[in-house]
């Protein structure tokens, strides 16, 4: 899977999106410290350790290097997207549990985490490994790097 570049200065709107999901009781926010177990927990349920272990880093910097989409009702996560995990500049992981998908919250997700990293002072964002790519470039614009296969995961062990 190859990387890609996202442009944050030329980032779309979130605003739409994140209403349409609070109207549906789902909202998207940076969780604290202390949710930090909650958080790993879910995310080694649903995704495995790799992305468990990713996200543990995304709580060790201030801000919070993570976005968790929740559902205000049912009192539970419903998906999740980090950046500043692995390597400075690159978002990811991300994930949306499997029965919530298609409702916009991988998107929402994705262009919080953007949002951020620009706020940051980021100009541009890499996503390691992107699996669909065409959701990466319909949301963000994302475009492809050149030779980036097998990326800075190719030694993992």
């Amino acid at each position: 899977m190859p990387d890609m570049l996202v442009k944050l200065y030329k980032l779309p709107s979130g605003e739409k999106l994140y209403k349409k999901l609070a109207s549906e009781g789902v909202r998207i926010l940076r969780p604290m410290t202390p949710n930090r177990s909650k958080v790993t927990d879910w995310v080694y349920e649903q995704f495995g350790e790799g992305w468990s272990n990713e996200i543990a880093a995304a709580f060790t910097r201030h801000p919070v290097g993570c976005f968790i989409a929740y559902d205000v009702n049912k009192k539970r996560i419903l998906g999740f997207a980090g950046y500043d995990c692995t390597y400075k500049a690159y978002f990811g992981p991300t994930g949306v549990d499997e029965d919530e998908r298609g409702r916009g919250i991988g998107a929402a997700l994705l262009i919080r985490c953007m949002e951020a990293m620009r706020d940051e002072g980021y100009a541009y964002a890499i996503i390691g490994g992107a699996g669909p790519v065409n959701f990466y470039s319909k949301v963000v614009g994302a475009t492809v790097i050149e030779d980036s296969v097998p990326g800075i995961y190719a030694d993992l062990i």
